[in-house]
């Protein structure tokens, strides 16, 4: 599968894998990812697109705005088995 601008993106090595991130551009074999935690939308993360694993999920960047809604987004593929809140 592409990586494509908007294309949600599980990094494969390096100190974030296992984690998923939004493409926020691509060009020349690099994409720039951010998941709006540790890498914010300010500051987004190059990483060799070798190093990515390509989603079926892709979204409009243009969308989100601010990091929270960037958050929300990618929670669901980093802590898929979460319950819902209370259960403590």
């Amino acid at each position: 599968m592409e990586i494509v601008k908007g294309c949600v993106v599980k990094s494969t090595s390096g100190r974030d894998a296992q984690r998923f991130y939004l493409v926020i551009r691509v060009e020349g074999g690099f994409a720039w990812i951010a998941d709006g935690k540790v890498r914010p939308l300010e500051r987004p993360k190059r990483k060799n697109c070798r190093h990515l694993r390509a989603t079926n999920t892709r979204v409009r960047v243009e969308e989100f705005t601010t990091n929270n809604q960037l958050k929300r987004l990618l929670h669901s593929f980093n802590y898929p088995f979460e319950k819902g809140e209370g259960n403590a």
